[in-house]
């Protein structure tokens, strides 16, 4: 199996480069050089393994020979083993047709540790085979920073570097990335929006003379790895209510696209999905694309589902290049025309083979607050923001829908309390082993909006300066 750029100018990489290299250099983000398949036996004994089988199996063909089959056994067992769930992706019934799928039983109590945690191990095996010392910097809306810390910190090959946007995450979602004691870990605090620490990781990918010299890699949902462990759980939930028999049709609360983009992967890897749902908040800029064509960025306005704050979607990318049959010079022409003139226009026909695959809904902030006081009232459950945007949006097409709704439940309550408790009246509390978070002592680096800031503070705290 080999990776090509969405870009088309990089050259094709085994599995285990691309997923050290994370951003091709061409400026692109790697996809499989074909789509691998799995058929209906095999996708129907999955009813009966365990989530690790189901991942061996799922994962399996991305990775060539980057990893024999006994390494990656143990891979998934240590990934998986501080789940707090022994199906360590449950499905909760919300409704007659309507399920939720709970993403949140990893160590940080969101969907970015399903992927993290295993990545975190594959980076282990792979960078101790070489001997060799990497950096990691990651940009985050809340999650993803948070995660990639718990499945870095502490190892001797990873420095980790998290940018978040400086007051627009949730305190514990800050706290998460703060009070680590590690000193392979860095939380750096950036004057700007989501989208500006996205363009300042970008940046640093594509500034190769500083990316060489710190041997720099990304866990960003721009790392394929992260979008590949994130396919299994769309299988194993898929098959919990009846597939392959029976179709099902998936909503996902996204920004970034990537965790969506992964039940596109699934879809195309053979399991019978009808319907992938986007549900966005009022940063709808992948519900404006999918209503109009019109691709334009709008400016970020801060929300109680903060993750989800985002108008530049990097994974949109990867669909764009299948929507354009490939073709990397399209798809390059389209991502400078986002990027110098702030908007493109997808053609008639890619426009046409997004609605084939894809429907979309918006949330605004009443709604979302509403949907958390709903579905305690009618269910007991307490919702993170995002994932009552997820299930708002699925919700208004159970009617039209003919097969089992899957809503995707990104985060625990307890990661965003104040908003929670002003929808329904309840305070979600922490896990226990994480009651107390607010104790800890925090290490914060606040920084400017400005490259050249940034990799100064990289280069000197790898000592690479």
């Amino acid at each position: 199996m080999k990776y090509v750029s969405t870009r088309g100018e990089a050259p094709a990489l085994p599995f285990e480069d691309a997923m050290l290299t994370g951003l091709a250099r061409d400026g692109g983000l790697y996809v499989p050089q074909t789509w691998p398949t799995l058929d209906a036996d095999t996708i129907a004994s999955f009813a009966f393994a365990s989530y690790e089988e189901v991942a061996f199996h799922v994962i399996r063909p991305f990775l060539g020979d980057t990893f024999t089959d006994d390494e990656f056994r143990e891979i998934l067992s240590k990934a998986y083993a501080s789940f707090g769930h022994v199906c360590r992706c449950p499905l909760v019934q919300l409704n007659a047709g309507h399920f939720l799928l709970e993403l949140f039983h990893g160590p940080t109590l969101a969907f970015k540790d399903v992927a993290m945690q295993l990545i975190g191990q594959m980076f282990q095996v792979a960078l101790g085979r070489k001997g060799e010392r990497c950096t990691i910097v990651g940009a985050t809306s809340g999650d993803t920073g948070s995660a990639a810390i718990e499945a870095f910190r502490g190892l001797d090959a990873v420095d980790v570097f998290i940018m978040y946007p400086d007051g627009r995450v949730s305190d514990v979602q800050r706290r998460q990335m703060t009070t680590p004691a590690e000193s392979n870990v860095h939380a750096i605090a950036v004057d700007g929006d989501f989208d500006d620490c996205q363009a300042l990781l970008k940046d640093m990918f594509n500034d190769f003379a500083f990316r060489d010299r710190v041997q720099l890699a990304g866990v960003n949902s721009i790392n394929w790895a992260r979008v590949v462990a994130q396919i299994v759980y769309y299988f194993t939930a898929a098959v919990a209510v009846g597939a392959p028999k029976r179709n099902v049709s998936f909503t996902v609360p996204t920004g970034n696209f990537g965790d969506i983009f992964a039940g596109y992967a699934a879809k195309r890897m053979g399991l019978p999905i009808d319907r992938l749902v986007i549900a966005t908040n009022q940063n709808d800029i992948l519900h404006r694309t999918l209503q109009s064509g019109d691709h334009s960025k709008s400016g970020v306005t801060p929300s109680i589902s903060p993750s989800m704050d985002i108008q530049v979607s990097s994974n949109f990318e990867r669909l764009v290049f299948e929507l354009y049959d490939r073709r990397g010079t399209a798809v390059q022409a389209l991502m400078q025309q986002l990027k110098t003139e702030g908007s493109f226009e997808l053609s008639g026909a890619a426009l046409q083979r997004l609605r084939q695959e894809f429907d979309s809904g918006r949330c605004d902030e009443r709604q979302t607050a509403e949907t958390i006081a709903e579905q305690y009232r009618q269910t007991g459950e307490v919702l993170c923001p995002h994932t009552a945007v997820g299930v708002k949006v699925a919700s208004d097409r159970l009617s039209d829908n003919h097969s089992p709704m899957i809503t995707l439940a990104t985060a625990h309550a307890a990661k965003f309390p104040a908003a929670v408790e002003s929808a329904c009246g309840v305070h979600p509390p922490l896990p226990e082993r994480m009651a107390d978070l607010f104790d800890r002592p925090e290490r914060i680096t606040q920084v400017p909006n400005d490259l050249q800031a940034v990799e100064a503070l990289v280069l000197q705290r790898t000592g690479r300066g």
